[in-house]
């Protein structure tokens, strides 16, 4: 057993976090309930869980030792084969009880533990009625207590929960077993190594006092402490076990010892029926695993196709296949498997339109069949098809941040200053990105205004009611564009003192007034990832400090496209004119 885990360590070590998970905790993955953050499992984590994979398989090795030889009555028989019972629980038989419905979860354990309490206070051989007393108290409340979850699943009358209920029912079942090992003592069947395990198990309980109190966000996310715990755990499963073995009742009936052969034979034989329950609710490709699905905290961030490794691409799809961000639906539902969805993905690919992805999608589950499914999802599945038709999309984040760049950089070359001769205090040239659904223009403003948001919609206002081509007051002026344009050449330039007009050579010419409160006047410039801004940094153009400025604006028609000049300059006219329309 012991090289069997060894083994299974190493498998997990190799295999990935959920399957040395599996290798420690001897529970499916979609039981663990634990969340490894973006790099894994830590150095420490790894470590617990390979030691505790060590230590439960020297543990299950005395827990499946072979039962002693020996006469036994009745309900020695019955207590034995309850106990074993019990023990087949811990194992292995409370992953399929656990799919049960919550009341026949609860009532199962109930009945067992009922039965064994019961033939305990039978069968030992107490020699204290005060002892037997105090232990069949305790055990009567620990059943009150299974009892109460019975009801509560039942939705009938439920007699106490919280903290300080919780910390109660630890205690008792804590002293139970104290009082169970003080009557086995007594009893003289049971060895030291039994005893030796039974307290041990009463400390593992009492352990849980501390423990229980302890923030729940620390024990949800140290993976240390249940680890710990489930390892500790496994003391009282080997004190069950130990109990049933040595019920017989009278040492010298015990039979000659099994040969080496048969015993080898019998451990291999008992080890079997426990790991293969084990193994086989490791659920296969074909079922639905929880590791991808619209909680996942992997799930969060979105990597670049080109940034992942060819292996990792297909739990990228199943994140995005089973997002729920902004609350909306997931494309496929959590219940289908992941190889199901892997496969309605590649279909996708090979869909001719809208309308067949729909039909795909409506076949699968999907809650949002009509929606479709966007070419930046698929690429994950299928990127020798998408990539045909959308090769920007197989970039990796280094190669997507050139492309933009140098796409910039080129946008920004093909605008030229108007005004070459005549040069400002500070001054910049470049394209300026426009919303393509219909943007009302871009802003001269005082970015650290705080009035600056209802100036804006002031400003809007202006531009579509009065058919103005600046709209706005205050420290906030929205210049607007005179064709259906999606981005525009635009050069700003700050002086000291009033530049000549000039107005030949252009279409339309404004000039306001505008305020600086902090110092400071400027155009947006369009941030990392942005769609809308300046391509370039975009200068202060109050070069006064605070105070009152003219904003004057030129536009023009050109074969390039539409060209926009921004003059700023100090001045405390409040006159708004139109210099050519």
């Amino acid at each position: 057993m012991v090289g069997l885990a060894v083994a299974a360590a190493v498998a997990g070590l190799i295999l990935g976090d959920p399957w040395l998970w599996v290798a420690a905790e001897w529970s499916s993955p979609a039981f663990a309930r634990f969340s490894t953050g973006e790099g894994g499992f830590s150095t420490t984590t790894t470590v617990a869980l390979i030691l505790a994979a060590l230590v439960k398989a020297a543990l299950i090795w005395l827990i499946l030792r072979t039962p002693m030889r020996g006469p036994l009555d009745r309900r020695e028989k019955a207590l034995r084969l309850l106990l074993y019972l019990a023990v087949a629980y811990d194992l292995v038989l409370w992953i399929p009880i656990d799919l049960l419905p919550g009341p026949a979860e609860a009532a199962l354990p109930f009945a067992l533990w009922t039965a064994i309490y019961v033939l305990f206070l039978l069968v030992i051989r107490w020699r204290s009625r005060v002892l037997r007393a105090a232990a069949g108290a305790m055990c009567t409340v620990e059943l009150a207590a299974m009892a109460n979850d019975l009801l509560d699943e039942l939705d009938l009358l439920e007699f106490g929960s919280g903290p300080v209920y919780a910390t109660g029912l630890t205690l008792i079942t804590a002293a139970a077993t104290a009082l169970t090992v003080a009557g086995q003592r007594r009893d003289g069947r049971w060895s030291f190594g039994t005893q030796t395990a039974g307290w041990a198990a009463a400390g593992v309980y009492a352990l849980w006092i501390p423990v229980d109190l302890l923030p729940q966000e620390i024990y949800s996310t140290q993976l240390l402490m249940p680890i710990l715990m489930d390892a500790l755990g496994f003391v009282a499963t080997v004190w069950i076990a130990a109990t049933a073995r040595e019920l017989p009742t009278r040492s010298e009936s015990r039979q000659a010892e099994l040969s080496a052969g048969r015993r080898r034979v019998i451990r291999v034989a008992a080890a079997a029926v426990v790991m293969v329950p084990i193994i086989a609710a490791i659920p296969p490709h074909e079922t639905p695993r929880l590791t991808y699905t619209g909680w996942s905290m992997d799930c969060y961030d979105r990597p670049a196709f080109g940034d992942l490794k060819p292996a990792e691409r297909d739990g990228a799809f199943l994140c995005r296949a089973r997002s729920r961000e902004s609350g909306v639906p997931p494309m496929f539902p959590d219940t289908l498997p992941d190889q199901a969805v892997l496969a309605y993905g590649r279909e996708l690919c090979r869909a001719k339109d809208r309308e067949e992805q729909e039909a795909l999608l409506t076949r699968a589950g999907s809650e949002r069949a009509a929606w479709g499914a966007d070419s930046w999802d698929l690429v994950y599945v299928c990127p020798e098809i998408i990539g045909r038709t959308d090769p920007s999309l197989l970039r990796s984040t280094a190669q997507a941040k050139a492309a933009e760049s140098a796409f910039l950089a080129e946008k920004n070359a093909a605008c030229r200053d108007p005004w070459p001769r005549t040069k400002g205090v500070v001054q910049a040239t470049a394209n300026y990105f426009l919303f393509a659904d219909g943007d009302p223009g871009y802003l001269v403003h005082d970015p650290k205004d705080e009035t600056n948001e209802e100036g804006t919609e002031e400003a809007m206002d202006q531009i579509y009611e009065d058919d103005s081509l600046i709209g706005g007051s205050g420290s906030s002026m929205l210049v607007g564009h005179v064709e259906d344009v999606i981005d525009l050449c635009l050069t700003v330039k700050a002086f000291r003192t009033a530049p000549p007009r000039r107005t030949a050579g252009w279409d339309q010419v404004h000039e306001v007034p505008i305020l600086s409160r902090t110092g400071g006047l400027t155009v947006p410039e369009m941030g990392e990832g942005g769609d809308v801004g300046a391509g370039a940094p975009m200068p202060n153009l109050a070069i006064a400090g605070k105070g009152h400025y003219r904003l004057r604006v030129y536009v023009r028609l050109s074969d390039g496209g539409e060209e926009h000049l921004v003059v700023v300059f100090p001045g405390r006219s409040k006159q708004r004119l139109k210099l050519k329309t």
